[in-house]
Order: C-alpha cells, then structure tokens, then sequence
C-alpha cells in the first residue's frame, strides 16, 4: 500500500510543473462580478496569495491534440476548492490523453443569504462561456467541453450539466451571449443532491422515502452525457448519482453509472483511509471508455465479436466432468416439453484461487445455453485467471402453470448444492461459490442470491440437506427485476418511482454482494440493476455497478475496443479483487 501511494504521490508532484506553466484568466471583467461579497475568495488551497477574482488556470497545450477540452473542478464543501493533488493528476492523464485542459478555481467560502452554490454556478456558467469562446483559438472543438470533478465540484458540474438554459445571473457583456451548456460532465461523489443533504452530509443516507433530488437541477433540452462515479460507503450518498441517473435516463440522455463497494468519500477505503489510487486510475479508464464510446474522440473502431476474442480453453481436459443435475426419475415438477438440466466443471490446470464460479446463459426463460457467448468467454476468463468455473445449463423453455423461473430456480439451488458437496474434493471451498447469469439468467442470479432460504422444491437426496446460498454474484442486464417489466421490456424503462423489485427477491439474511453491468439503453432496463443495487445498500450489502452508455441488451457480444462493452469482464474481476475472492 504504502509503494502505491509513493507512486501516486510522484505522479502528482510530477503534475505540478504542468501547472506551474499554466497560463491565468479571470472569469469576470473588473467590477462586473454578480452577488460580490467582502469574505469570498478563490484559490486552491496550496495557494498562498488568496485572490477575490474566480479564474481560470490554462494548462499547456497536450502534444497530440484530440480536439477536446477538460475543465477541471475541485471540491471542498464549497468553503474552498482543496482537491490540489487531484486536479493535478487529472491534468497529467487528460493532457497525456490528449485533451487542453484547464482548471476552473471558483469562489468559496459559501456565500450569505444565497443558496450555497449560488456564486460558484455564477463563475461556473461564465467559465463554460469563456472556455467555449476560445476554441478556435487553442484548437478543440467548440462542442467537445465537458467537466471532471469531485464532491462539491461534482453538485456544482451537475448543475452545469443539467441547466444550462437557467442563467444563473444577468448579461454582463458579449462573452454571455455565448452558450454555457457542457457536451459531457464526469462526476465524482457528487454532493448535497438529494434534500436530506444539503449542504452537509446526507442525515439520512439518502434513503429516506421522503428523500428527493433537489429541484435546483432543472435537466433541460440541453442536458449533457454524463459518467457518475461514487463509493457505496459515502456519507454524501451516492443515491445523489443514482437519482441523477434516473433522470438522465428519463429524459433520453446517455449516462454511465459506476458505484463501488466499500468506497467512502474521495474514494478512499470504507474507514476513510487506506489506498485511492487504483480507484483514481479506474475512474481515468472508465472515464476515458465513457468519451470512447460517445463519439468524442473520434470515429469508434470496427466491432469484435466475443466468443472470437476468447476462442481458447484454458482448462484441464482431464478434470473436465459433466454431471446430470438430478436422480433419474426424481426431476421435481418434471415436464416432457422442457431440457435435461446439467453441470459441467472446468478446472484449470494451473488453479490458483479456491474459489468457484457458476455461470449460466439468459434466453427469457425459452432456452439457455452453455456454450454461449454469454458463458464461454467469461469461463474461458476466469480459467485463464486460475479459476475453476461450473457451467450449467437449466431447465427450458418455461414451464406450464408455473412461474417462468420456477424450475431454473430448483436446478440452480440443486446446482449450488452439488458443487458445494464436491468442492473439497476437488480442492476447491465448499463456501466461496458465487453465480453470474445474463439477461433472465440475471434474473436467476437474483433469485438465487437473494432468496436461497425460500424452498424451491422437496428433498430428493441427502445433498438436498445442505445450504444453497452462495457468497457473490454476477448480473448481466438482468432481465424481469422490476413490476414495469415482469414478463418483457420495461414499459417505462424502470425509472418511474411505481417500477419496484418483484415480489419473488425475498433478500433474506443470506443476500450476498454483487457486481452488476448493464447497457444503459437496454430494453429490460439498466434500472433493473440500479433498483436492487439501491435495495442492498439500504440492506447494508455493498456491491458495486457499471452502466454502459447507449448500450443494448447483449452488449458484449460485439464491441468496439477502447469501450467499456469491450473490457467489462474486467469489472467482474476488479470486484473479486476487492471482496478477496480470488485469494
């Protein structure tokens, strides 16, 4: 840990000759700035000469420019802007990247007698201005401007983002007549959003039911793209962010989603300390993926299909094993129209974790296959990490008279069971067994994750006797978790407050964590995932989630490099690195 922060802290000081170089405007012309008040200043913390004037820091030109602009905005409660070490790191990876970025300092401490972000929106929408009147001059792209930010900077970006057809103060000059509206806003922790937390910590972590967005965001026809990032364990909560994402979604605007376990405030561990740097270097990827995929740097590469990708087996052909789910004659509501359900067990030979991964296709309950790419390729990942993975294929098309899931749920419980009762043998811990399953199969893993207490079918042998929970799981666009979309699409994409989880998630003490991805124009809708991540949270269980932007159902199965839809097997690993499942 300790290696870690020494290289983060030299890449920051590495920064700050970058800075040192910057060229500085004031935002305002002398004597023409509104709501002036004696005790407001603006600096950076590190700066020792506290002057009254906002202003912007231009930083040097990138080598190889990409055409876009990066306005970086710290936070500090707006009683200071403090985020000096990361304004510098995001100034040396977006100048690297490509981007002119240029630090925007704006007035703190909180204004009196005015809304606390009051002045700060007020430098903010003259900042955008005067950035977008010099594109031509510093050569970007008059709309390719957006924002990164953290914390108050975040509520502050936000603003920015959602309403910028709201002046948030008179003409001054010509430079007004110019539009303030950002093309994307990357957000950090975003702050004093929801109305039991403004201005201070969230009293009621944000889920309280009468707890609501704060009506300041206006989400206009100018409404920017947005990439949200928050740690679960934040005492600013991180519904500010899934809140703003379902409004984002109702009014048809593309937004990214990125939540994580065990995350405080400024993305350090849960207890506030402890290392921030991969979270930094995670927020820059994924960050820079969301502008990929928008179009912003430029033309996307040709798509890759999956299972190409990921054509080779790495495990051990003479520990593979396929196994019937039941006792011949003893499949629980058995019925002839529907598939012969199994398992199969792939160990790699060179196995390095004891952990164990289930993994099963969607296929709305009508079929299901194992060799799909919704199974294979994330098997042939895991094995390469040193996995051992058990696919299973359920019982399809759905049952007659039954609930659609019914007998996936008692093959999957059956399935968990067998595996638990051969771990051992094999080497492997009866209990770090985890589920992963797409679209319905989604559906299946909330079942199963959420609900192994509730008796899916009678005892046919002694492995019966044993616990089917498991310790994670994997949702991929889980398909049928809302009442909007029970049975197909979701009529109002989930984002209506009436959209609630189904009834058959029971979340009984035995909810475990989970990762979730999901594309954010998936038909049965990314909120299928938000809902029940929001569910765990209020439950105490963290997990994390990743929205991808203008993303379909079956994301993965083509896609572009450079794309989040590209890399995201990588998510599942990250969060198993972080809840110590793969040790």
């Amino acid at each position: 840990m300790k290696l870690k922060m020494t290289r983060f802290l030299a890449a920051v000081l590495a920064a700050m000759s970058l800075s040192a170089m910057a060229e500085r405007e004031n935002v305002w012309p002398a004597g023409r700035m509104p709501d002036a008040q004696p005790h407001l200043i603006a600096a950076m913390t590190n700066e020792k000469a506290k002057g009254k004037d906002p202003y912007l820091d231009w930083c040097p030109a990138p080598a190889k420019p990409n055409g876009c602009c990066m306005i970086l905005i710290s936070g500090g409660g707006y009683n200071n802007c403090c985020d000096v070490g990361l304004v510098k790191m995001w100034e040396r990876k977006f100048t690297d990247a490509g981007f002119q970025c240029v630090n925007f300092v704006y007035r703190t401490p909180r204004p009196q007698g005015l809304p606390i972000y009051k002045t700060a929106w007020e430098d903010g929408q003259r900042a955008v201005r005067l950035v977008r009147s010099q594109a031509a001059k510093r050569g970007y792209d008059a709309e390719k401007i957006g924002t990164i930010s953290m914390s108050a900077g975040s509520h502050l970006a936000a603003l920015l983002a959602t309403s910028a057809l709201t002046p948030a103060y008179e003409k001054v000059d010509a430079v007004d007549d110019i539009p303030c509206h950002l093309n994307w806003a990357i957000t950090g922790a975003i702050a004093y959003a929801m109305t039991d937390g403004i201005g201070v910590p969230n009293t009621r972590n944000g889920q309280a039911v009468d707890a609501r967005l704060d009506d300041c965001f206006k989400f206009d026809a100018k409404t920017a793209p947005m990439c949200m990032f928050h740690g679960s364990a934040d005492v600013y909560s991180p519904t500010a962010s899934t809140f703003i994402y379902r409004e984002l979604r109702k009014h048809k605007v593309p937004a990214e989603l990125h939540l994580f376990a065990d995350r405080s405030h400024g993305f350090w561990g849960r207890d506030g300390r402890g290392d921030a740097a991969e979270a930094y270097d995670n927020w820059f990827d994924r960050a820079m993926e969301f502008l990929t995929q928008m179009g912003f740097l430029g033309k996307l590469a040709p798509e890759e299909d999956l299972l190409k990708r990921y054509a080779k087996d790495f495990h051990d052909p003479a520990k593979y094993e396929r196994q019937e789910l039941w006792p011949k004659g003893q499949i629980p509501d058995f019925q002839k129209h529907q598939c012969i359900p199994y398992l199969e067990w792939y160990i790699p030979a060179d196995l390095k974790t004891k952990a164990i991964q289930i993994i099963y296709s969607g296929g709305s309950y009508q079929g299901n296959s194992p060799d799909s790419f919704e199974v294979a390729p994330a098997r042939r990942f895991l094995n390469e990490k040193g996995m051992a993975v058990v696919t299973m294929r359920y019982r399809t098309p759905r049952p007659k008279g039954l609930a659609k899931h019914t007998t996936a749920w008692q093959d999957l419980q059956r399935c968990v069971r067998i595996v638990r009762s051969q771990a051992a043998a094999k080497g492997l811990d009866p209990n770090r067994i985890g589920i992963m399953g797409s679209s319905a199969g989604g559906h299946l893993t909330l079942m199963g994750v959420t609900s192994s207490r509730s008796r899916s079918y009678w005892d046919v042998d002694k492995i019966d006797r044993l616990p089917c929970n498991v310790q994670w799981g994997v949702g991929i666009y889980p398909a049928y978790a809302l009442t909007d979309g029970a049975e197909k699409n979701n009529a109002t994409g989930g984002n209506d407050d009436a959209a609630r989880l189904v009834p058959e998630f029971t979340f009984d003490p035995d909810t475990c964590p989970m990762v979730f991805i999901h594309g954010d124009a998936d038909g049965w809708a990314a909120m299928n995932s938000v809902k029940t991540w929001e569910q765990m949270r209020r439950m105490g269980i963290a997990s994390d989630l990743h929205t991808l932007c203008l993303r379909p159902h079956c994301f993965q199965r083509k896609a572009s490099p450079g794309t989040g839809s590209y890399t995201w097997l990588g998510r599942i690993w990250e969060f198993m690195n972080h809840r110590g499942i793969n040790k």
